[in-house]
């Protein structure tokens, strides 16, 4: 079988994650990365031992052996990047929010319409949860019934002090949202993945709760401590916290929020969904398992189990019951459906974030900052 080769730009945190994902992946081959940090991508490059390293987008675009391309750059840099890659007729793999602004999210689809013989996918890895997979299956099978309510979170604790800093803080790197369009993304995301509904209205609440921070001299990668050293103090404009009431298409309704002002929350993602006849809830700090909720009978824990899954999800694991299954698991397997999907021809629905449905959530987050400002319920247009 011939592997696909895969070239990877950006070396952060998540950067990192992807490499590692790649590595674990069949169906290609981790041929080069890039990073303008050349010291950086060099140090990547011999640790993992990447036969092609390069210090700029057009160097790695040049290499006519990449097929691939994952992007994992920092926001701001998503469109002209994405357009770059979807140009030289390379598949695309973008971290998300695709883009910064919706107007260029739309861009990004219409451009890659010329090109119909290449991949696009956005990372929404939670989709590829096996157990996330599994509650998809059983929702369309219609086990819970109609769904009535939709509720849930996503918390984290890497912001919590006023020492801790991030460019996601900052509209000239990440846009105008931090937590929104860095956790309520992957949330709504996952939520209308699993349901089959669309989010259509909004009515918002956010708050900087940390106004004043303390930006390092010194650059620090995501989850990492700012330490000691030398700081200037800074006036945050982007969001650490919101809450969102919201209505679907098909008649749900739902209410989430999201942080990084949570201590103790490393990745508290998770949602409980509602239905006529059951409820199901899911977290992935335990997402090896998920609860179904019933009147008048017994409620149920039901753990991961290949041989036990809808058929359809069985791709998506590997591990044996009991051996538990884990964040990194679901990344790689989101990677694993781009893959596939390209291997298998690139027919039919991918199971993965297409750019079209990240287009949809970049608006979101717009119509949830616009709500937000006016302070009312706003419509998705």
């Amino acid at each position: 079988m011939r592997k696909i080769n895969v070239g990877i730009i950006g070396l952060g945190y998540i950067g990192e994650s992807h490499i590692e994902a790649v590595r674990r992946i069949g169906l290609c081959n981790l041929y080069a990365v890039a990073d303008t940090n050349a010291a950086l991508a060099r140090e990547k490059a011999a640790m993992y031992g990447i036969e092609r390293c390069y210090e700029s987008v057009d160097a790695l675009l040049a290499d006519n052996s990449i097929e691939a391309i994952h992007n994992c750059t920092p926001n701001f840099l998503h469109t002209e990047i994405n357009k770059q890659i979807l140009r030289s007729g390379k598949h695309l793999l973008s971290e998300k929010p695709l883009s910064t602004t919706y107007q260029e999210a739309l861009e990004l689809a219409e451009l890659k319409k010329q090109y119909p013989n290449t991949a696009a996918a956005v990372n929404y890895n939670y989709r590829l949860n096996p157990m996330v997979q599994e509650i998809r299956c059983r929702i369309a099978r219609g086990e819970i019934g109609g769904i009535r309510m939709i509720t849930g979170s996503y918390q984290q604790d890497w912001l919590l002090y006023d020492t801790d800093y991030s460019w996601r803080l900052e509209p000239a790197f990440a846009g105008n949202s931090c937590c929104m369009a860095d956790l309520g993304s992957h949330w709504m995301d996952a939520i209308q993945h699993v349901t089959g509904h669309r989010i259509t209205e909004v009515c918002a609440d956010l708050a900087t709760l940390i106004p004043v921070r303390k930006k390092p001299k010194q650059q620090t990668e995501t989850f990492t401590e700012a330490g000691s050293g030398k700081f200037e103090l800074v006036t945050v404009q982007n969001e650490d916290y919101g809450a969102v009431i919201f209505k679907t298409d098909k008649g749900a309704t739902g209410v989430f929020h999201a942080t990084e002002l949570a201590a103790g929350r490393g990745c508290f993602f998770g949602f409980e969904i509602n239905g006529s006849k059951a409820s199901i809830a899911w977290n992935q700090e335990q997402n090896d398992r998920l609860w179904i909720g019933r009147r008048g009978g017994d409620n149920s824990v039901i753990i991961r189990n290949p041989s036990s899954l809808s058929p359809e999800v069985r791709a998506y694991t590997s591990l044996a019951m009991g051996h538990p299954e884990g964040w990194n698991d679901a990344f790689k397997g989101n990677i694993y459906a781009f893959y596939k999907y390209i291997s298998d021809g690139m027919k039919g629905e991918p199971v993965f974030s297409t750019l079209e449905q990240a287009a949809y959530l970049v608006k979101l987050t717009e119509t949830i900052l616009l709500s937000n400002k006016n302070k009312r319920w706003e419509k998705m247009d």
